[in-house]
């Protein structure tokens, strides 16, 4: 799974900046909100991937479902009205959010993307707008995090399978990187044809057919 979760982050990697170059390219970054959780969501990267040296495959799997399962819940049976506040909080609670943001993306092998998400939703912010800003924060998220999951499986290089650095696969990389790359600015620029209840539906759905997945893999 620490493969699975590290091969993915490197993957992300471009499909991040292409996701981030065509969001901003249409203004919807919001880039106040991704300056202030880009270094605590380092940190939580760093904190996520010495975890990745210690804990079991398990681990990422039951993170992953909990996770994605809430996210999910939330975007299809969520209401608009269920907010914490109109405005983001101060500078402490938004460092608080994006370390958070950070280690479960890294326990998760993700962007980041759901969870800033619906944090942004939660506290009034448009839902295009915060597809948008998680892209971007999904790219200092996703170089760390590749870098910190290839620091943390090198010791245990002769355990993992051939072309590997650490827990990122560099044949499941240039398999999958490039055809992701290509395709995430064609997602981007759907994301913005549809309208918000469409991404909260389409993405919902999708997320619960991911966790259904797993839980198969833990029968």
């Amino acid at each position: 799974m620490q493969l699975c979760v590290g091969t993915s982050m490197a993957i992300i990697v471009p499909t991040t900046v292409r996701s981030y170059l065509t969001h901003r390219a249409k203004g919807a970054v919001l880039h106040d909100v991704l300056r202030q959780w880009a270094l605590p969501a380092v940190a939580g990267v760093a904190i996520g991937s010495a975890i990745a040296y210690f804990a079991p495959s398990a681990v990422f799997k039951i993170v992953f479902m909990t996770v994605l399962t809430a996210i999910a819940l939330r975007l299809l049976f969520g209401r608009d009205e269920w907010r914490l506040a109109d405005e983001l909080p101060g500078r402490a609670a938004m460092g608080g959010y994006g370390l958070a943001i950070g280690l479960t993306s890294t326990l998760m092998g993700v962007s980041g993307g759901s969870l800033s998400n619906i944090i942004q939703v939660l506290y009034g912010k448009p839902l295009h707008n915060a597809v948008a800003t998680s892209a971007g924060l999904g790219v200092p998220i996703t170089i760390a995090g590749s870098v910190g999951l290839m620091i943390a499986g090198w010791p245990k290089m002769a355990l993992l399978p051939p072309f590997s650095i650490g827990y990122v696969s560099l044949v499941g990389l240039v398999i999958m990187a490039p055809v992701s790359s290509f395709t995430a600015s064609y997602g981007a620029l759907l994301a913005h044809r549809l309208s918000k209840r469409q991404l909260e539906i389409g993405f919902g759905l999708f997320l619960l057919l991911v966790v259904t997945r797993f839980v198969v893999s833990l029968t």
